[in-house]
C-alpha cells in the first residue's frame, strides 16, 4: 500500500512538473521538494545515492549550457525516490524516447520538404520514464 501511495504522489508531481513546464518553461522548487519528500514515504538509505543520477545533467549544464537548474534539481529529487540504478534506467529510457521522437520528427519534416527548428526539453521524456520505474 505505501508503494502505491508513493507512486501516486510521485507520478502526480511529475505530471505537475511537466504541465507547469509546458506553460511557463520553469519547474518550481516546491515541485522538486515535493518529489524529494515522496522518497520519505518509503525511506531506504541506499536510495540516497540516487541523487548522483543528476550528476551527468549537472556536468552537461556546466560544460555545454542550455539546461536550467530546475532540470537538475528535478533529476536529483527523482533520483532520491528511485535510487541510483532505477534513476539511471529512467534517464536512459527518457533519452531514448527523446531521440526516437526527434528522429521521427526529422524524418517527417524531411519528407514534407521543410525543416522546423524545434526545442523539446528532455525532462518531459524523463518524467514519463521515471514514473514507470517507481513500480
Amino acid at each position: 500500500m505505501p508503494l502505491l501511495l508513493q507512486g501516486g504522489f510521485f507520478a502526480a508531481l511529475l505530471g505537475a512538473a511537466s504541465a507547469w513546464d509546458i506553460k511557463k518553461r520553469i519547474i518550481p522548487d516546491s515541485i522538486c521538494l515535493g518529489v524529494a519528500l515522496t522518497g520519505l514515504l518509503i525511506f531506504e538509505p541506499m536510495k540516497l545515492f540516487g541523487i548522483l543520477a543528476a550528476v551527468p545533467f549537472l556536468l552537461a549544464a556546466l560544460v555545454f549550457g542550455g539546461m536550467g537548474g530546475g532540470d537538475i534539481k528535478l533529476m536529483a529529487a527523482a533520483g532520491l525516490v528511485l535510487g541510483l540504478q532505477k534513476g539511471i534506467a529512467a534517464i536512459i529510457m527518457g533519452l531514448t524516447g527523446m531521440l526516437a521522437f526527434h528522429a521521427i520528427c526529422f524524418i517527417v519534416q524531411k519528407l514534407r520538404g521543410r525543416m522546423l527548428q524545434r526545442h523539446t526539453p528532455s525532462r518531459r521524456f524523463f518524467l514519463s520514464a521515471a514514473s514507470q520505474h517507481i513500480f
